[in-house]
């Protein structure tokens, strides 16, 4: 069924993105090139809400009759408390970034790891299946990654983490659900482990501006050939990505991961298929300005 099918074209789509603080969001920019592109009438807005507001704002979504947000920092965790139903993989992820409403019925999803496992097929790693991948950082970006990730049926997934029981516990709890081969370790044995892996990928905050020489770890541990993925888009290449590249490594940056997240929630609002190339462009543009 088309959008314009399903959704009365009289009637403006409402969407938003909730968080705090909110104003440098590239989601509006995105998701508003989206809907203009699909010819969908309708608005993305950015929606400043405060922690101690965000009960009301998930009951205003009903109210005010939004089709669905997103949901960003601080509230991930926090607003599942407050939805009717929540996806089993959101569940196990302990996150909810988007939320779809469907005749005042609020279903929370998680499109991070979809999406960013979508980024990376198309973009760097077609094949994920039966490759031994390292993952930098046990915090919620890395869980959500991790999970996706084993969907694909990798070889082993190795979190590195500073504090080690975290990457235990983290591994621990996802292998408990039956999603294979997954070892927590700390960062003592990081050159180890990168020197066998196929894919590298950080999850952590090392690198983002304005920290932009941070590096989670030395790239010369990481062997030269593999694909090293940041999922930081801001700067567009990290100094983990520039300096893996000249030694030869297949880079992907965060960019993609942020425009599929994307793609995947205007899916579940929406129904059709999400324009990837416009919010690319209009990610990219507003950079620019």
């Amino acid at each position: 069924m088309s959008a314009e099918n399903k959704f009365n074209s009289s009637v403006p789509v409402l969407l938003g993105v909730m968080g705090d603080p909110i104003a440098h969001s590239k989601s509006p920019a995105m998701h508003n090139a989206a809907l203009q592109a699909a010819g969908v009438h309708g608005m993305y807005m950015p929606l400043h809400v405060q922690p101690d507001q965000l009960e009301a704002a998930i009951r205003g979504i009903v109210a005010l009759g939004y089709r669905g947000v997103n949901v960003t920092i601080p509230h991930k965790e926090q607003v599942m408390q407050y939805l009717d139903v929540i996806d089993d993989s959101a569940r196990l992820i302990g996150a909810v970034n988007t939320i779809v409403n469907e005749n005042g019925k609020l279903t929370g999803y998680n499109t991070d790891g979809i999406g960013y496992v979508r980024s990376l097929k198309e973009e760097a790693v077609p094949q994920l299946e039966g490759k031994r991948i390292a993952v930098l950082g046990a915090g919620g970006a890395a869980r959500g990654v991790i999970y996706a990730l084993a969907l694909e049926k990798p070889e082993q997934i190795s979190i590195l983490n500073r504090t080690a029981d975290r990457a235990l516990t983290l591994a621990t709890d996802l292998r408990s659900h039956g999603l294979g081969d997954i070892s927590g370790n700390g960062m003592q044995d990081a050159q180890a482990v990168l020197a066998t892996a196929d894919i590298v990928i950080n999850t952590t905050a090392a690198g983002m501006h304005p920290h932009v020489d941070d590096v989670p770890v030395d790239p010369a541990w990481i062997r030269e050939g593999a694909a090293v993925s940041d999922l930081i888009y801001n700067p567009l290449e990290t100094r983990l990505l520039r300096e893996s590249r000249l030694r030869g490594c297949t880079v992907h940056g965060g960019l993609g991961m942020f425009v599929y997240q994307g793609a995947v929630a205007f899916e579940h609002w929406l129904g059709i298929p999400a324009p990837v190339d416009t919010m690319r462009r209009a990610v990219l543009d507003s950079f620019e300005k």
